[in-house]
């Protein structure tokens, strides 16, 4: 669960966090009256939506006065917004947030998030921060400095020195950057922290260090543990078959394809879409219906599948365990014939009851295709969906 920056930069001054002044504004006129509350006379309006690149996009404005004000927030609200990490639907953007303005001397880059491999939290810094970070990493990762911090142990001040030499801070700033950094992991530790992002962490021209944007993403599933921060969520900024699989505890990702995936166990569901790939068809979606999912969460699955308008063909690929292949079989036929099937459907079954999942899907006189191999499965979707692409 992804917060707003105006959110996370909320719980940031939680911890003690430096982050500049600023107010969440719905209208032009209250972005005008809360550059008049926070004073000065430059201000920065920025969109919110849950996608990084915002700068590029157009989605961060500059005003040196009111006018300025009124004018970047009109422009941005009510629209969407498209980044590098939206793709070009974009996200809507419903509210701006208008900051004061900030002198920078430079932009560094700061994150804490799990490195899966060690298992442990990772500390990333670069000195190249900013709007470019995504260039630096494909280019000149040896600007990146890593440190992984050990579960039982916790950030130590040695690990927070080493990260702010590497970052080139000296001085009083060593010991500002250790606050914000041990700062940084107690949130991450008491919030469920997938990932926390500073990007960028400036320094002023006094030499100063504050925190100018600011992203939180909550894992999910701890999210129960977090109930003043899943009031925060934003709905709107989620993909809307997305949302609805999660209301029926289904793992759902929407991809760029046509070929739309049902699948049990997230092994499976990824070798299908590779299978997919390789005869020629792009997947629609990742979807994994999980191990002991009954005959209302299938049927709810097939219902998510055939809403999306991208979708050209449906390939069902369950093998029975807990779930039994009849238990499948009997889902798929109730959400077909619920929702009156319109495109391709291949079916391939196998494990526990296979035969009598075959049989009912035989005997339902559903135009469907059914398939022993995967390989077979995906070869039929593939030309049933319109060929190679």
């Amino acid at each position: 669960m992804n917060l707003h920056e105006y959110q996370s930069k909320q719980v940031f001054a939680a911890y003690g966090i430096p982050v500049p002044t600023g107010r969440v504004a719905a209208t032009p006129e209250e972005a005008v009256a809360a550059a008049e509350a926070l004073g000065g006379s430059l201000w920065v309006v920025k969109a919110q939506v849950h996608a990084g690149g915002r700068g590029k996009a157009g989605g961060v404005k500059l005003a040196r006065d009111k006018a300025a004000v009124h004018a970047a927030a009109k422009a941005m609200l009510g629209t969407r917004l498209a980044t590098i990490q939206t793709g070009p639907e974009g996200l809507p953007v419903d509210t701006v947030y208008v900051e004061t303005g900030s002198a920078i001397e430079r932009e560094i880059y700061l994150s804490l998030t799990l490195n899966r491999e060690k298992g442990q939290i990772a500390m990333i810094g670069s000195a190249a921060g900013g709007m470019d970070i995504e260039e630096v990493a494909a280019h000149t990762p040896e600007k990146i400095t890593t440190v992984n911090i050990h579960p039982a142990a916790g950030l130590q001040p040695h690990q927070c020195r080493r990260m702010a030499f590497a970052l080139g801070f000296t001085g009083a700033q060593i010991g500002e950057f250790q606050k914000i950094a041990m700062a940084l992991y107690r949130l991450v530790m008491d919030k469920d922290a997938a990932l926390v992002e500073v990007n960028p962490l400036i320094v002023t021209k006094d030499g100063s260090l504050v925190a100018l944007d600011a992203k939180i993403n909550i894992d999910a599933n701890a999210v129960f543990r977090q109930p003043e921060l899943a009031k925060m969520r934003d709905t709107a900024q989620e993909d809307p078959m997305e949302l609805k699989a999660s209301e029926h505890d289904l793992n759902y990702v929407s991809l760029d394809g046509d070929i739309a995936c049902m699948v049990n166990g997230a092994g499976l569901a990824m070798a299908t879409m590779d299978v997919i790939q390789q005869k020629g068809g792009m997947p629609a979606n990742f979807l994994d219906v999980g191990g002991g999912a009954n005959k209302q969460q299938v049927t709810n699955a097939f219902k998510i599948l055939l809403s999306d308008p991208n979708v050209k063909g449906i390939l069902v690929n369950i093998f029975g365990g807990i779930m039994k292949c009849d238990t499948i079989a009997d889902g798929v036929i109730a959400a077909a014939r619920e929702v009156k099937l319109s495109v391709p459907l291949v079916v391939r079954l196998e494990g526990t009851n296979v035969e009598l999942g075959r049989k009912m899907l035989t005997e339902s006189k559903l135009d469907l295709q059914t398939a022993v191999s995967l390989d077979e499965a995906a070869e039929k979707i593939v030309k049933a969906a319109g060929g190679h692409r």
